[in-house]
């Protein structure tokens, strides 16, 4: 089956008012593929702006949610708020809330299940650090983070579930792992769904690479069978985003 490119921005805890309203208008104003699905993660506080301005055929994500609907949470905000505002996906299980604010893959899989009961599409980040890398331990650190979705949503659940592979050694470091290495994963991670869920899910499950993604790799890596996409951090917040929109092309 032909899985439909996926490419998300991350904009993580950056932008204004100014700047988001000037970057909107040149992302609307962009030639994309209508055959790429666009999604575009804010800060809570710029969603129902970004939401009102952005072009209607992109998305818009919050960043992260919290696993109750309603309650004396204070600073939190639920998969519920965030559709009401206007997003339609969210940003779960980036390493910088797992290593900076030490989020397990478990609380990771309770926010999964209440964000799709929300009715809001999941991008799930997964990834290994650098000593994890070179400790030749990467795919039982991809799987044991995948493990506690798989245990926690079912099968159906995951049509609505992009899996973000992000290498955490290369994310706004500038190194990126090379196409091979980030097929090799990715290979792994099909492999996995397909032992853990089912082949179906195993071959219609979207894997975006994330890491220090640009205008100048984007193409290399978007050749490789199994990349179907990309969540971008840094350069979705400059217009060469666009050309990692247009990176099938």
């Amino acid at each position: 089956m032909t899985r439909t490119f996926w490419v998300g921005g991350n904009w993580k805890m950056n932008g204004s008012v100014a700047s988001i309203k000037d970057l909107a208008t040149t992302f609307n104003a962009g030639k994309t593929p209508s055959d790429v699905e666009v999604v575009i993660g804010a800060p809570y506080v710029y969603i129902p702006l970004l939401a009102d301005t952005l072009r209607k055929d992109w998305a818009v994500a919050g960043e992260n949610c919290y696993v109750h609907a309603t309650g004396a949470y204070t600073g939190e905000i639920s998969p519920e708020m965030l559709a009401d505002v206007g997003a339609k996906w969210v940003i779960l299980g980036h390493s910088e809330r797992r290593h900076i604010l030490n989020e397990s893959s478990e609380f990771t899989a309770q926010k999964v299940v209440k964000a799709l009961a929300a009715g809001l599409k999941v991008a799930l980040c997964v990834g290994e650090l650098l000593e994890e890398r070179e400790a030749g331990t990467t795919q039982v650190v991809v799987n044991t983070q995948l493990d506690a979705v798989v245990s926690a949503v079912s099968e159906s659940d995951w049509a609505n579930i992009v899996i973000a592979y992000e290498p955490v050694w290369a994310i706004g470091t500038g190194k990126v792992a090379s196409p091979e290495q980030a097929q090799e994963v990715h290979a792994a991670i099909r492999e996995y769904l397909k032992a853990a869920v089912s082949p179906k899910v195993a071959e219609e499950t979207r894997i975006a690479y994330g890491g220090s993604v640009g205008g100048k790799n984007c193409k290399e890596l978007a050749q490789k069978p199994d990349v179907d996409g990309f969540l971008v951090g840094g350069a979705s917040l400059k217009p060469e985003f666009l050309d990692i929109v247009n990176a099938t092309q």
